[in-house]
């Protein structure tokens, strides 16, 4: 069987999931069109069935709450598939570009470094709340990275001259490198030293 590439250019075959934690929740299942109209939705864990790049399409249609409130509601954030699948085809040739690497996967590696593995919880205890430190599950930790990434992305091109493709590039670029330019990277330090201050 020929080797399915992700939008036609990319290969997945020689990408591996380095974090032992995240490898059963990042599927490299390539799709030829990486939009399966949530077929997977019956069954537990769908999510994780469903091969990554199609999740970041879904989270830049709907980049999720930030708050209480939901976080952008027009543009680009339309529920229009096709924009999102340009927008990210367009992101993975920027980064394609610039790192002269897979784009598939840098967008791997930097979820794995913007996957947060502690966050803070708020218990109630004979009438006061206290915070507690506690470990993130492995399909939240994706989630949260993809909706950091997204958000960031957004934040940088609203109401700007810089395309909403460049800024997503540039945020998965970042979380790649480590850097803390990254909105993803920041929150996941931010949450962990809040985490670590609730011992």
């Amino acid at each position: 069987m020929d080797d399915i590439k992700a939008f036609n250019r990319w290969s997945v075959k020689e990408i591996t999931v380095a974090d032992a934690g995240l490898k059963d929740y990042i599927n490299l299942d390539v799709k030829i069109i990486p939009k399966t109209g949530a077929r997977y939705a019956g069954a537990r864990f769908h999510k994780s069935k469903t091969f990554i790049v199609e999740r970041l399409i879904n989270k830049v249609m709907v980049p999720g709450h930030k708050g209480k409130k939901h976080f952008i509601t027009s543009h680009k954030s339309t529920g229009k598939s096709q924009t999102a699948y340009s927008i990210i085809e367009e992101t993975f040739k920027i980064i394609e570009q610039r790192t002269k690497q897979n784009p598939i996967a840098v967008f791997v590696k930097a979820l794995e470094n913007a996957a947060p593995r502690e966050e803070v919880i708020t218990i109630e205890y004979g009438g006061a709340r206290y915070p507690k430190a506690v470990e993130c599950a492995p399909q939240r930790r994706i989630d949260l990275a993809l909706r950091y990434m997204v958000q960031g992305a957004y934040v940088k091109s609203f109401n700007s001259k810089k395309e909403a493709v460049s800024a997503l590039a540039d945020e998965i670029i970042h979380a790649y490198n480590l850097s803390n330019s990254s909105n993803a990277i920041s929150k996941k330090l931010d949450a962990e030293r809040q985490a670590d201050a609730s011992r």
